[in-house]
């Protein structure tokens, strides 16, 4: 028997990944055979499940990478925006037009709550603890009402992600998501300091 290296079974568990995002993508979780899927990525059955367990394992991967991608997007946002406040703001509807795009809408918000459940403690907790970070430079600049962040953060996170839940499953999606987005600026215009007034 031929002993696989490390970079050939990270190579063959790529891969996997890789087909399996297409697939789902394309024909949704319940409607993937893992033997079509194994076959397009030219591997077996058996490398499915020494990698992932079986396909729900498969999908639970899927999902993590595209969750990161998305977290490096809107992180990206934060660091290059023009200040604090923008970089927030602008992340926070960056998350609701994320809702639109057909592999998030299908695999992050359709499927992944049917097969995978309510989001996992660790990637609620991750987004939380994200949005507590900023929340806490806000505070301390002044730009944010002072309060408890990580309550703040929790209440923000959920209402985002209910949100573009509700976009995705919606059949007008551009007038939810248009819905969704002032929305999201009245809640943000809510935890803002007033900004100080000029006087003459």
């Amino acid at each position: 028997m031929v002993r696989r290296t490390r970079a050939q079974m990270e190579q063959t568990r790529a891969l996997l990944i890789e087909t399996a995002r297409r697939v789902f993508s394309e024909q949704g979780y319940s409607e993937v055979s893992l033997d079509d899927l194994t076959a397009q990525a030219g591997l077996t059955r058996g490398a499915l499940y020494h990698h992932f367990g079986d396909k729900k394992g498969l999908f639970q991967a899927v999902v993590g990478h595209i969750d990161a991608e998305m977290d490096a997007r809107l992180q990206a946002i934060s660091d290059h925006a023009e200040d604090p406040w923008a970089g927030f703001s602008n992340r926070c509807r960056a998350y609701l037009e994320m809702a639109r795009e057909p592999e998030i809408q299908r695999i992050v918000l359709r499927d992944a709550r049917a097969v995978l459940g309510a989001p996992t403690p660790a990637a609620q907790l991750h987004c939380v603890s994200s949005l507590q970070v900023l929340l806490e430079g806000l505070m301390a600049e002044n730009i944010v009402v002072a309060t408890a962040p990580q309550a703040l953060a929790s209440m923000i996170q959920g209402a985002l992600a209910e949100t573009a839940l509700w976009i995705a499953n919606g059949a007008d999606q551009p007038e939810r998501l248009e819905q969704g987005l002032a929305a999201v600026q009245l809640l943000l215009d809510g935890i803002r300091r007033p900004l100080p007034t000029a006087h003459a």
